[in-house]
């Protein structure tokens, strides 16, 4: 008995963007990612905050914005060879050639590279991520033979607080970062609703309605990167981003560095022709809030080189509450108890301990 075949046709489906223009409420989020778009070299955006904040919806609008431009997604059970590519050794030993198999880093190059939960991936993908993300080249390294090829990306990675924070010598090396909070106003949850459904239900409608504004930001971001060069940073810059790295208490240059480029990138943005010191203002925030030391406040903009304000007298220290009054910790701990010590005495033959 003959079984019939079942024929099935298999659709491609594509997944539209939602568009970069249409994203209500996030204009912070929306500097970030245009300022790294037009300067991949400053190390990427680290978007921190709970889940439905538009995280990843903006990450793949900005890839739509590109022309060209890929979506790679970072997934967390990579390994370190499907990140970096490898090489063929065999090749090497047959006919004396090296052939680059290609990672993910090599297929984001002139793209946008996203990594959803950065913060639980392993520490040496993570490491070898930002490294290339800031150098804008990717080595290869494999039994004493190495290759390197380019792979300039806009990297995008988001973490859940509550999942975990990543380490601070990792964290320092993201160029810019910010923390999205769920919206509290009425008014701009019904916006963020309206678009979202609209979205959803036509795409493509979206897409046209948003066509015009999409177009010119594209073009501007096109304009940018082509204008950086010609862009220079003047003493009084210099000096300004440095002032506000020291008010911050950061450790190294990285944030001075990143402050500059962003504040390039931001003028180029804006058509000028000069940096100035309101630009790193504009910017100060994204590169400096990842890594100013805990429990240090952010400073508003334009402080820098102002005189410190008058210091308070301190504070008459609170006594000491009863023990009873103090929080004890698990249920059942007891306090510490004193307890006395003891001379030592000599051992095996050892002389005794002279006073």
């Amino acid at each position: 008995m003959n079984t019939p075949e079942l024929s099935i046709t298999v659709e491609p489906a594509e997944r539209a963007a939602f568009p970069f223009t249409a994203l209500v409420g996030q204009p912070q989020l929306q500097r970030a990612l245009q300022l790294a778009a037009i300067d991949p070299g400053i190390g990427g955006v680290l978007i921190s905050g709970p889940r439905g904040t538009a995280k990843s919806t903006a990450a793949r609008a900005l890839a739509a914005l590109l022309p060209g431009a890929p979506f790679v997604t970072l997934p967390l059970a990579a390994s370190l060879e499907q990140l970096v590519g490898t090489l063929n050794v065999e090749d090497v030993l047959r006919d004396g050639r090296v052939r680059l198999a290609p990672g993910l880093l090599a297929r984001a190059h002139g793209g946008v590279l996203y990594v959803d939960e950065v913060n639980l991936l392993p520490d040496a993908l993570v490491d070898a991520l930002l490294d290339a993300a800031a150098s804008g080249v990717n080595t290869v390294e494999r039994d004493g033979i190495s290759r390197q090829h380019a792979a300039r990306f806009v990297l995008v990675g988001t973490m859940n607080p509550e999942e975990g924070e990543l380490r601070p010598q990792l964290l320092d090396r993201f160029g810019l970062s910010l923390v999205l909070a769920n919206p509290v106003d009425a008014a701009q949850r019904t916006a963020i609703l309206r678009a979202r459904l609209g979205f959803d239900e036509d795409p493509a409608a979206l897409a046209r309605q948003h066509a015009k504004e999409q177009a010119a930001l594209s073009a501007a971001l096109v304009a940018a990167r082509a204008a950086l060069p010609s862009l220079a940073w003047s003493d009084e810059v210099l000096n300004h981003a440095a002032a506000c790295a020291i008010e911050a208490g950061v450790d190294g240059m990285r944030a001075d560095l990143v402050m500059l480029r962003a504040a390039r990138a931001l003028a180029a943005l804006q058509g000028r022709g000069e940096v100035t010191p309101a630009d790193v203002d504009a910017v100060a925030e994204l590169a400096l809030a990842h890594r100013r030391p805990e429990g240090s406040a952010a400073q508003p903009p334009g402080t820098s080189g102002q005189a410190p304000q008058t210091p308070q007298a301190p504070e008459r220290p609170q006594e000491r509450p009863p023990a009873a009054s103090v929080p004890q910790g698990d249920w059942g701990a007891l306090l510490a108890q004193p307890e006395g010590t003891a001379k030592v005495q000599a051992i095996a033959g050892w002389p005794p301990k002279k006073a």
